[in-house]
């Protein structure tokens, strides 16, 4: 089936309105439940494809120390008159007048509902939109420019995984959306798959290959692995284990259980205080918690029913003359979905 198709298939279900957030958390209709499971398992003698998706963090995760290169809000004009398409967000703001709700609460109520019959369970792979800043050097470099995209990650009996990767932005359904390309940044039209691959199996023993644990203790050493492969040295700075926690929902979707266990972890971390109520950026309501460090500040928001990670915002917080970066820019943002 060609993608065109797929994305009509998806479209003509209408699951989940582009423009109406209220409905994102919903369950399917069933004629949309059979429409969507159609488009995942294809027809018969069709290889299995995955929903709608988001691209690799261009400054991803692993680049967190190159945060103060981040930049600018930015309109772009594509080529040949094409309209203009913004694209860079705006930091999250708290909801006026809000309570936050400390962690430690947070993480009392996963572990209640993480041992009640039928809680979610761990799935490898990730469905996530993001929102994350490219730049170029050297002669005819642009300006940085926010990307927005859509991943979905799934795996396979055998060990292999398929990635989709489409050019979407869910705060502006349907008008053109900025991309990179071999010239530079160019527009797109609002679903345009940018890639479509499966990867031959890999059956790793660490992380992120290895199945997490779901108890306090073993996922910190989980993700202390994760952060610093081949060192059982622990995580030491909150920063750190922010970074760490987005490199393992960039494999993983967590159950209950892992979601309680990631929850504690984040309650005993040093640093990371409860802000207030956030809509995000799908719309959801969650409970924010910040942590500044290095000239830059993390936002980690949480379902605060059931501790589940919603988003990271990364946002600039001093000024940096050599890139042209003003504080308070919005480097990169990822909102998971189950």
């Amino acid at each position: 089936m060609a993608h065109d198709d797929e994305l009509a298939l998806l479209r003509g279900a209408d699951p989940v309105p582009g423009d109406d957030p209220r409905f994102r958390d919903r369950p399917l209709p069933p004629h949309a439940q059979r429409q969507l499971n159609q488009l995942l398992h294809g027809r018969q003698g069709a290889r299995q494809r995955p929903a709608r998706q988001v691209r690799r963090l261009v400054w991803g995760i692993e680049m967190v120390s190159l945060a103060v290169a981040a930049a600018l809000a930015l309109v772009l004009a594509g080529s040949s008159g094409a309209p203009a398409a913004a694209a860079a967000p705006r930091p999250l703001a708290l909801r006026a007048g809000s309570t936050p709700v400390t962690l430690d609460r947070i993480a009392d109520r996963a572990a209640a509902l993480a041992s009640a019959e039928g809680a979610l369970r761990l799935r490898k792979g990730t469905h996530v939109q993001t929102w994350s800043l490219a730049i170029r050097s050297g002669p005819g470099s642009t300006a940085p420019v926010t990307l927005p995209e859509e991943r979905v990650t799934s795996w396979h009996a055998d060990g292999s995984h398929t990635e989709l990767v489409v050019a979407t932005d869910p705060r502006r359904p349907g008008e053109p959306v900025i991309t990179d390309g071999d010239d530079g940044p160019r527009t797109v039209h609002d679903g345009k798959v940018l890639s479509d691959r499966t990867y031959p199996p890999s059956r790793g023993t660490a992380p992120p290959q290895s199945r997490p644990p779901h108890t306090p203790g073993a996922l910190r050493t989980y993700l202390a692995e994760l952060s610093h492969p081949g060192d059982r040295a622990p995580i030491a700075r909150t920063g750190e284990l922010l970074d760490a926690v987005a490199m393992f929902l960039r494999h993983w979707t967590p159950g209950a259980r892992e979601s309680a266990a990631l929850a504690r972890v984040l309650a005993d971390a040093e640093g990371l205080r409860p802000a207030g109520a956030v809509t995000d950026r799908l719309g959801r309501g969650g409970q924010a918690y910040v942590h500044e460090s290095d000239g830059l500040r993390r936002m980690l928001i949480l379902d605060p029913a059931d501790g589940t990670v919603l988003g990271l915002e990364h946002t600039v917080t001093r000024n940096d003359r050599t890139y042209g970066v003003r504080a308070g820019k919005v480097m990169s943002y990822s909102a998971w979905m189950r």
